[in-house]
């Protein structure tokens, strides 16, 4: 799952960054409305969640929200506000929000809000993924092979996650690296080819055809077959 947070306060965008990757979520963060904006609007498949201030240089929380939907854009939109009067709320969710929540906040609570909008039926995904006899377990981070759980780290599990989620299909290794990791992050990198490899050790480690395909020159999937 992954998340972009549209926040002006770099300290604050970092430190909301660092809490969703250690839940296990990737996170980008832009520092303006314009620019959040635009990466809404050309990359708003890749995100699961859009965390947005309401108080923004360039172009206004308020703004980018109301400016999304009208695009037809349906991405869930949480808007951090300072102002908590009835007729700003009412002013928000009939802008396009989801939910808000009011600064000062816990991100426990933040977190918590996150995890309600994935809940919802128009955004829900199934709790468990099973493949074979590999199963994963998305709410308590964990993976089994037949009855037997394996150990898997954060990022390798989150990379088992994104694949299964999409059994079947030829990821290619840059939408794998801009899923997993960030979009900052150096696609020439051979990162994903060291994970799988160490998925491959875990989950195909004696089976006589493995789940895992290599697809020569353009990325990875996980078959079914």
């Amino acid at each position: 799952m992954r998340i972009l947070i549209i926040e002006d306060q770099e300290s604050l965008s970092k430190l909301l960054k660092k809490g969703f990757e250690k839940e296990g979520y990737a996170a980008d963060y832009v520092l303006d409305g314009e620019a959040g904006q635009r990466r809404i609007e050309i990359h708003h498949e890749d995100y699961d969640v859009i965390v947005l201030d309401l108080m923004l240089p360039k172009k206004s929380g308020f703004e980018v929200c109301k400016n999304i939907r009208s695009f037809g854009i349906t991405t869930p939109v949480i808007v951090l506000t300072a102002k908590d009067s009835e007729e700003d709320k009412v002013s928000l969710l009939d802008s396009g929000a989801d939910d808000y929540i009011v600064k000062p906040f816990s991100f426990r609570e933040l977190l918590a809000r996150v995890r309600a909008l994935t809940r919802r039926p128009e955004t829900s995904l199934p709790t468990e993924l099973s493949i074979g006899d590999l199963v994963l377990k998305p709410a308590i981070k964990a993976a089994f092979v037949g009855n037997k759980e394996i150990k898997l780290t954060l990022t390798e599990f989150r990379l088992l996650e994104y694949l299964m989620r999409n059994p079947n299909q030829v990821l290619e290794r840059e939408a794998i690296t801009t899923n997993i990791w960030d979009f900052d992050f150096d696609s020439f990198s051979n990162i994903v080819d060291v994970y799988i490899n160490r998925l491959r050790k875990k989950i195909d480690a004696g089976r006589k055809n493995g789940l895992l395909k290599t697809v020569r020159g353009v990325g990875y999937k996980i078959s079914t077959n």
